[in-house]
């Protein structure tokens, strides 16, 4: 691959979707092996769960940053670019930087035959390592156990809840994805949760006990004077090591309060000398950006939130939310999801906060997994208007909207990033060699 573009990465990278997950860390630890085994050179904190470990990891990364650390981020999938899953330091990662590290190990990739999602996890540890990274914060691409980002020995592991999702790969229950999840523990390394049944605590506090690993929970009750709004997220909580602390988020919702005490938890069990400070705290918190989670853009009057719920749980947190916010009417719901999600589920909450609501079909998902807008739509009554074509149901969006009114983009990370995309609003730019459905992994 001498000589290799930013465009032949991605010509010869993402065919590897097509093979699908494969499973187990295997693989990716002997890529990293090739080249040294990158992953050893640094701190790494790991976080799993269903909903909320990219909020938790972004918060993880912002406050490092703002404490002087030189800090990794890989997260999973993209919005936009595929540059977002590997971000140093707050920025994404350079062309020259992610050629570099992906030269070294192509011909590893080839003879081991590796995933996507296998060979990109090996090329940002290794992107990591090159930059001279203090600490990676690292978010768990599906599952646990046999995520190929379980390669990490992390100083603190994360597993903020369990809801259904993915269950044709995880399992049908909610012990069973939990017991999944539990499989990024390691022994003697803290293990923290926000997860609120006893049942799924215990699984937890079970694979904790036989590591010996410390166990940890964020009650409900550490949080206090949550106040929620469309510039962010107030509230009070308690911490061992700072006090009271009052902080600011701009993640909107309740459930961001939990995920930025959660991350704090985190940072409680850093070495002291790794430990930020008070301030370092409150402004990494104010700073941190996630976008696509409940993310507020204003164009030409109009409010438009986006955000990436997509199984019940999140919908869940998602109309929590808009019980809390005076947004703009009329209100319209542009949905899109893929066809394994239960939106079912999702859809009757959300159409009763909104006037009008949009069935529709993101251009970049997965061909395999389409949803079908129609069906949809007569299956669920008059109240739901199916245009599958994006580019039209965005602009029917906008005229139901009016010129005042909120446009609500939510169902999958697909449908949010094509929004993004459209508004001129991606994070990091578009990758306009991006093939269909790339964003997958």
């Amino acid at each position: 691959m001498s000589g290799l573009t930013y465009q032949d990465l991605i010509r010869d990278l993402f065919p590897r979707l097509s093979g699908g997950i494969r499973w187990g860390p295997e693989r990716t630890e002997r890529l990293l092996g090739e080249v040294g085994d990158p992953h050893r050179r640094y701190h790494v904190l790991h976080i799993g769960g269903t909903n909320g470990k990219g909020s938790v990891a972004a918060t993880l990364a912002s406050v490092l940053v703002r404490s002087g650390v030189r800090v990794g981020l890989y997260t999973s999938p993209h919005l936009c670019s595929f540059r977002e899953r590997i971000q140093i330091d707050g920025a994404a990662i350079a062309d020259q930087a992610l050629l570099s590290a992906a030269e070294r190990l192509w011909p590893a990739i080839l003879r081991e035959d590796a995933s996507f999602f296998e060979a990109t996890t090996a090329i940002g540890f290794l992107a990591f390592a090159d930059a001279g990274i203090d600490t990676a914060v690292v978010e768990v691409g599906l599952g646990g156990r046999l995520d190929a980002t379980n390669v990490v020995w992390p100083d603190v592991v994360v597993i903020t809840n369990v809801a259904l999702d993915h269950t044709e790969h995880l399992g049908d229950t909610l012990e069973a994805i939990a017991a999944e999840k539990a499989g990024i523990a390691k022994p003697g390394v803290p293990l923290l949760t926000a997860e609120a049944r006893p049942e799924i605590r215990a699984i937890f506090r079970r694979r904790a006990s036989e590591l010996a690993a410390p166990f940890e929970v964020l009650e409900a009750d550490e949080l206090a004077e949550v106040d929620v709004a469309l510039d962010g997220t107030r509230f009070r909580c308690r911490s061992r090591l700072w006090g009271e602390l009052a902080l600011d988020t701009p993640l909107i919702g309740a459930h961001q309060a939990t995920n930025t005490a959660l991350a704090l938890r985190a940072l409680e069990r850093l070495p002291p000398a790794r430990r930020p400070t008070r301030d370092q705290i409150v402004a990494g918190v104010r700073n941190v950006r996630w976008p696509g989670r409940l993310q507020v853009e204003r164009t030409r009057g109009r409010t438009w939130l986006l955000d990436a719920a997509h199984n019940p749980a999140g919908g869940a947190a998602l109309v929590e939310t808009l019980d809390r916010l005076r947004l703009p009417r009329p209100l319209v719901l542009l949905m899109g999801v893929l066809a394994d999600k239960d939106w079912r589920s999702m859809l009757p909450p959300l159409r009763q906060h909104a006037d009008h609501a949009l069935l529709t079909l993101p251009p970049s998902g997965p061909e395999a997994r389409r949803w079908e807008p129609e069906a949809a739509a007569r299956e669920l009554g008059p109240e739901y208007e199916a245009v599958p074509d994006f580019d039209v149901a965005l602009e029917r969006a906008r005229a139901l909207a009016g010129r005042a009114g909120t446009v609500l983009v939510t169902g999958s990370l697909y449908t949010v990033g094509d929004a993004l995309a459209a508004l001129g609003r991606a994070p990091f730019g578009v990758d306009a060699a991006l093939p269909l459905a790339g964003r997958a992994g």
